[in-house]
């Protein structure tokens, strides 16, 4: 059987569904008096923003993110595009598996007799693809990834999916070997979010469907399955370690973890009216099997994502405190949470063109000096810096942590939506929606802040069907969610929303 082109499926149906929704954005978000008040200023900003660091504006704070409404108006778009796509079949079984594709002249071919059927990249090759129905999901939608070593040095991948969480081994050939899946918290309906992070060797995930709460698994599991005897589906409550239930309604936007401190972080756990406000919620986890909640970080309100870390900088105020870099929708927000039963918010600062701060990575955990962060909606909205459109990396300067100043920013070289980063070593390893992963040499920046000295090292377009459009990409909610890449063989996991999970392989040994 032939396999069916990937680029043919739907490049016809992204742009007609991209069209649609470009044209008649969701009404009823859209119009609001408070987000068209705000859009107005914010337009003007645009024309003349350079990226710097402001304070934050408590009224429009109050009125657009306090309030839930910019969250509510990117979920319910993204709901509204996904829920094209899904009519128009983009979820769908029909993603065949792919096997090695070097990367030759800016293109990997999986399919010799089909040239025209190729994927854009630069010093990446492809290593395999399987489709999340191949990875055991009912509804072919991924989110989140991550990935855990064993200590005899097995390589294993975490794919989060609408329905559960899907486990494979990639093999020292690259290849990804299926192994099982958790399922989602037992009762619950399906939710396109879904995230995971690793604590030692247990997996820590949350979901934004009511009452899944915080399932906590251990990947030690794995390394006893026999493939040949084909995958296992744990249980969702037999199979568990432990199981956190008390999250105001059950629903966290994210999660994460801090190995040495020993502590998990659930994030965006709503109502925004609950007494934590949707802000950093600590959870002990000495006992995996009994996590226990020591209190919550509620100042600045909702956070969206955070880095937990025990600092070492050049604060010496701080050193050997656990620090929070927290993402919080309109700002930088840096919490000292040493004392889970007092914690403190050390400052809260804004930037031009902040339209929906997302995600950041401090560049050395080791030295905690810069941090590089993504705003998901300035590209979309073509506010401050990204007003054309290409995915900007904010570059901030946090070595006075009390007062972090945005020194410059990298803009890539195609116009696309970022949306999680990753730091190991001098390389920043970007998921930009479509325009799939990026591997960002940020080396120069703390000898140049500026972000001039940034240069792509390295990418892998997972999603052809934009390629065409202006500006070689989409400011669509599309592609790459997020990526894995450190696993000591030098692989890097890719999950995707509409297609499956990836390996692939920078050609060149990165320093």
């Amino acid at each position: 059987m032939s396999a069916v082109p990937c680029q043919a499926i739907t490049a016809s149906l992204f742009l007609a569904i991209y069209t649609e929704s470009s044209a008649q954005p969701l009404v009823q978000v859209e119009e609001s008096p408070v987000i068209m008040k705000y859009a107005v200023s914010l337009l003007a900003l645009a024309v003349t923003a350079m990226g710097k660091e402001i304070p934050k504006d408590p009224k429009r704070a109050a009125d657009l993110y306090d309030s839930g409404l910019m969250h509510e108006q990117i979920m319910s778009h993204k709901e509204l595009f996904w829920a094209r796509q899904r009519k128009a079949g983009v979820f769908a079984e029909q993603w065949p598996e792919l096997h090695f594709a070097q990367c030759r002249d800016g293109k990997a071919v999986p399919f010799r007799d089909q040239p025209n059927n190729f994927y854009r990249c630069n010093n990446i090759n492809l290593h395999h693809f399987l489709s999340h129905q191949a990875l055991g999901s009912s509804i072919g939608q991924g989110s989140s990834s991550w990935g855990w070593v064993s200590d005899d040095g097995r390589e294993f991948a975490v794919i989060a999916q609408g329905d559960g969480a899907a486990f494979a081994e990639i093999t020292t050939a690259g290849k990804l070997r299926y192994l099982g899946r958790l399922p989602q918290t037992a009762g619950t309906p399906t939710s396109r979010w879904r995230e995971i992070r690793t604590y030692k060797h247990y997996i820590v995930i949350g979901s934004e469907t009511y009452d899944h709460h915080i399932q906590i698994f251990d990947l030690k599991k794995l390394l006893n399955i026999d493939y040949k005897k084909g995958p296992v589906t744990f249980d969702p409550v037999k199979d568990l370690t432990g199981f956190y239930g008390n999250l105001p309604d059950g629903r966290a936007h994210n999660v994460l973890a801090n190995d040495d401190s020993g502590f998990a972080y659930v994030v965006g756990a709503r109502p925004r009216t609950d007494a934590c406000r949707s802000g950093l919620i600590f959870l002990d986890l000495s006992d995996p099997s009994n996590p226990t909640s020591l209190g919550c970080a509620a100042a600045d309100g909702y956070v969206h994502d955070a880095q937990c870390l025990i600092y070492k900088g050049p604060h010496t105020k701080y050193v050997g405190k656990e620090i929070c870099y927290g993402y919080n929708e309109d700002s930088l927000t840096i919490y000292d949470v040493t004392d889970k039963q007092w914690p403190e918010v050390i400052s809260v600062t804004s930037y031009e063109g902040a339209t929906y701060t997302h995600q950041g990575w401090v560049l050395d955990t080791e030295w905690q000096e810069f941090l590089i962060l993504d705003d998901e909606y300035d590209e979309y909205d073509g506010r401050g810096p990204a007003a054309n459109g290409h995915a900007t990396t904010f570059i901030w300067d946090i070595s006075n942590l009390e007062a972090p100043k945005q020194t410059g920013y990298y803009q890539a070289p195609r116009k696309t939506i970022d949306h999680n980063q990753y730091v190991i070593g001098n390389y920043s390893f970007q998921s930009n929606y479509g325009a799939g992963i990026s591997i960002l040499d940020i080396s120069s920046i703390p000898t140049n802040p500026s972000g001039s000295g940034v240069r792509e090292v390295g990418w892998f377009d997972i999603y052809p069907e934009d390629d065409n459009l202006e500006g070689g990409g989409s400011l669509a909610f599309v592609g790459t969610w997020s990526s894995y890449a450190n696993y000591p063989s030098g692989y890097i996991l890719i999950n995707t929303i509409e297609r499956g999970a990836w390996v692939v392989k920078p050609q060149t040994t990165l320093p």
